[in-house]
């Protein structure tokens, strides 16, 4: 990869009826004039769960390897990918408190996934107007409704 290829944007966002309880996730995929909208939906989750799965499917969907600007509105995904990440490799998947990392499953395959692409992780404000943020919530409760029939 070359710092000149161009930068896939990924979007993404988890949501949850209830935490634990119904979940979807929604993400787009923004390269150049292309936009692909993804989303998915599991009947027990959590919303950290649906927020991993929304970034693990950008990145799970791109055919080659990239560069990635990947935009969430959970602190938790960008922490944990930026901050806390190596410290619990460190310490054998432990937190801080010496406990196991809740949602290692999915932790590891965005560690994955990060060896294929360059990846950027950036944080934005949820529920504050960010258009593509914003998107990817709608896709992610549509999901939720779609496929549990909740209203």
């Amino acid at each position: 990869m070359t710092d000149q290829q161009p930068i896939v944007e990924i979007f993404s966002d988890g949501a949850c009826s209830g935490n634990p309880g119904p979940g979807g996730w929604g993400t787009l995929l923004r390269y150049g004039d292309h936009v692909r909208e993804l989303s998915g939906y599991e009947p027990e989750t959590t919303n950290n769960r649906m927020e991993l799965c929304g970034a693990i499917a950008g990145l799970k969907a791109l055919k080659r390897p990239s560069r990635v600007r990947l935009t969430t509105d959970s602190q938790y995904v960008k922490k944990g990918m930026t901050e806390w990440l190596a410290g619990w490799i460190r310490r054998g998947w432990k937190n801080s408190q010496k406990k196991p990392v809740a949602n290692r499953d999915l932790w590891e395959q965005l560690v994955e996934l990060e060896k294929i692409h360059q990846v950027e992780w950036c944080w934005v404000r949820g529920h504050a107007g960010h258009p593509e943020n914003e998107r990817c919530d709608e896709l992610a409760r549509e999901a939720i409704v779609n496929r549990s029939g909740i209203s």
